[in-house]
């Protein structure tokens, strides 16, 4: 297993674990740092033997990430991230996730009602929780039903900030501000 450290951003540095797979590169996690704990350093918990190396096509990956950090329109192939090693609820939720689109948001209800689990708010937010692909898979995109933002890999400040770099509006309370959900009603916003 591989890694790539992109820093600095201006929510620290990300990294990218990767590794070749069916030929290709693909990446297998990517880590957003936390108040108090770089993503270097959780990436080494988790894979105590990765080695810093790296290819165009992650260089790539790692460019468009920053990029975005700093509030560039930047949308993301799932085909770069490896989803074999997800369960196939996950996948679903991922591949519903990373569907809305820049400036919108949706709730983990709406999306767990799209899945046909309409009581499926909590397994949405566990499996988006546990989002091995966060900017990859906008997970920042899905807020609590209440308006509420939810939690968030890399902390709430910045699931905020990147919602307020695409244009999504706060009222003094945070809780977001929008006229419909993507998802809602007709399935899409």
């Amino acid at each position: 297993m591989n890694k790539k450290i992109v820093k600095p951003t201006p929510f620290g540095s990300i990294c990218i674990v990767w590794a070749i797979v069916d030929k290709s590169p693909k990446v297998i996690r990517v880590m957003l740092s936390r108040p108090g704990l770089s993503a270097e350093n959780r990436a080494l918990e988790l894979y105590p033997d990765i080695r810093l190396a790296s290819c165009p096509e992650i260089d790539a990956v790692g460019q468009d990430m920053k990029r975005l950090l700093e509030g560039e329109p930047i949308s993301f192939s799932l085909h770069l991230a490896d989803l074999d090693q997800c369960g196939e609820f996950q996948k679903r939720v991922l591949r519903a996730e990373h569907a809305i689109p820049r400036g919108m948001v949706s709730t983990y209800q709406l999306i767990a009602a799209l899945l046909g689990i309409p009581k499926g708010a909590r397994a949405v937010g566990n499996a988006l929780a546990n989002n091995p692909f966060p900017l990859i898979v906008p997970c920042h995109r899905a807020i609590r039903s209440n308006r509420e933002l939810g939690g968030y890999q890399g902390g709430l400040e910045m699931k905020q900030a990147l919602l307020e770099m695409e244009g999504v509006e706060f009222d003094s309370t945070a809780r977001v501000v929008c006229k419909s959900f993507y998802y809602e009603s007709s399935g899409r916003g």
